[in-house]
């Protein structure tokens, strides 16, 4: 269950001591940070937060908490996220990852994720190239990149995860840019406070292998901030409309966030529990449904 009491901890308290080894001037420097700045604002202690991410520079950040983590494989951060927090319901849950970790090997997960609705976040660290592993093609990376895997230039359509996102059905989602950290900070908390799956889409560019004019400077001058557009943020198919300008203009803030939320499925479950409270079910009642007769 998500906390929206007073903020009662610093940024600092969700600090590990580990020092983040990624390149110098990497835009993952400010994405934790603003996970920091975040989760003291929601006020929840570091033993009631779980933090679990795939592989990849972005998948680092459990480790540079002081919450509970879990590094899984690649592509699988979701699943594991969804059974942890079906596991113990009032733990604050988020996922961290890459866009070539969310939206490659483990693309098949995101609309399943978004469909039950469990009471999760997931940040996705979306520098449209693979990084980790020297420079490859990824799932966002434009059209025309010349890469070590494209040496001629890509002749790949990118994937849209905001696009993605909001046809699945996601109730929340938003974009930010460590160039603007206040704001970053504001839109993760409002997805760590909203009731249900909220999906965040950070441009974090890579300083080694990503394009010079799609660096954190670059960033400044180019983002649009939402609110100064006059979005709706409630208008789904305007979220829609702008989400489709992905790649080529970097609008920042909150995309659409629902007025009125569905049902979360970690939700129903205690509710179900609650309903099931002092029920004896045999064991062998379940386990006969397995044995073919």
């Amino acid at each position: 269950m998500k906390n929206t009491s007073l903020p009662t901890y610093q940024a600092k308290d969700f600090k590990s001591d580990l020092k983040p080894i990624w390149c110098p001037g990497c835009g993952d420097f400010g994405v934790v940070q603003a996970i920091y700045r975040a989760l003291a604002a929601v006020g929840r202690a570091p033993h009631e937060i779980a933090f679990v991410s795939g592989i990849g520079c972005s998948s680092r950040i459990p480790g540079y908490t002081t919450a509970y983590g879990f590094n899984s494989v690649h592509g699988r951060a979701l699943p594991i996220a969804q059974g942890i927090k079906l596991a113990n319901l009032e733990l604050l849950v988020l996922v961290a990852g890459g866009d070539g970790d969310g939206f490659s090997i483990g693309g098949g997960h995101v609309p399943h994720a978004i469909r039950r609705n469990l009471d999760i976040t997931y940040i996705v660290m979306d520098n449209q190239i693979y990084g980790l592993t020297k420079g490859q093609l990824s799932p966002t990376s434009p059209k025309g990149l010349k890469t070590v895997t494209s040496e001629y230039g890509s002749l790949e359509e990118p994937v849209n995860p905001l696009l993605y996102v909001l046809a699945y059905g996601a109730n929340f989602v938003a974009q930010g840019t460590p160039a603007d950290m206040a704001g970053l900070a504001d839109i993760i908390e409002q997805a760590l406070r909203f009731p249900g799956f909220s999906f965040v889409n950070v441009q974090s560019p890579c300083v080694t292998f990503g394009e010079d004019d799609w660096q954190v400077k670059a960033h400044r001058a180019q983002m649009k901030p939402l609110a100064g557009l006059g979005h709706d943020a409630t208008n789904r198919l305007a979220a829609m409309d702008l989400a489709q300008h992905y790649g080529r203009e970097l609008h920042t803030g909150v995309f659409y966030k629902n007025p009125a939320p569905r049902l979360t499925m970690d939700g129903q479950v205690r509710a179900r529990q609650q309903e099931l409270a002092g029920q004896a079910i045999p064991r062998d009642h379940i386990l006969d449904r397995f044995i073919q007769k």
